[in-house]
């Protein structure tokens, strides 16, 4: 399936002390994270349109790196608002929506998310938990969950195309912030989200030590 691709990366990289972007940050001599996490989508053939949502005073270093293969969108105050900024150019019939501090997804995982949109209208990428998670309440313990029903969320999460634009638009309305894309669709819509298997190495990039 055809697709368009919307790279949230409009942060400030505060959590990194950096003092700008995290995304510009060098994984090595030759490559930024977001230089590593387009060319994983550059190299899709089904993937025809990336939407890169970022700061706006990046992008004339932005183009000048890479020329007009990208459709550069300026980022909102919250990262739904990014979210839907890159909505509103999307071209295709099916949008992913990655996380721009994501380097490490792999073609192979893009794959399997590619394979359930022939059938499914919404799926995403995750892994299950390998830890023992713990329900707690004034900080005792209430109960263990059962891990084999939790998995965490990554991305690129996959959706219709209409679908995403339908439930950002009811979230708007009603002044709502999804922590992810597929909870507004489980807010706001009846459409159910299959779960791909992701890997454990396709971590998002939070602190140095994140950095492989």
């Amino acid at each position: 399936m055809d697709y368009s691709v919307v790279i949230v990366a409009a942060g400030s990289g505060s959590r990194m002390n950096l003092g700008y972007n995290k995304v510009y940050f060098p994984l090595n001599e030759n490559e930024t994270i977001i230089d590593r996490t387009l060319e994983v989508f550059r190299n899709d053939a089904n993937c025809k349109q990336i939407i890169l949502v970022t700061n706006k005073e990046n992008f004339i270093r932005f183009a000048d790196q890479h020329g007009g293969t990208f459709t550069l969108v300026d980022g909102g105050e919250t990262r739904s608002e990014s979210v839907m900024n890159g909505l509103c150019c999307v071209l295709e019939d099916y949008v992913y929506i990655h996380d721009g501090a994501r380097p490490y997804v792999s073609e192979e995982a893009l794959k399997r998310l590619n394979d359930q949109l022939k059938t499914e209208d919404a799926c995403m990428l995750a892994v299950k938990s390998i830890d023992t998670v713990k329900y707690v309440e004034d900080g005792y313990i209430v109960e263990t969950i059962d891990r084999n029903k939790l998995y965490k969320a990554q991305t690129p999460q996959a959706f219709k195309t209409s679908v995403l634009l339908s439930v950002y638009n009811k979230a708007r309305r009603e002044g709502i912030s999804g922590t992810d894309d597929a909870s507004l669709v489980e807010r706001f819509s009846d459409v159910k989200i299959k779960i791909v298997e992701g890997e454990y190495s396709n971590i998002k990039i939070t602190t140095r030590e994140d950095i492989k």
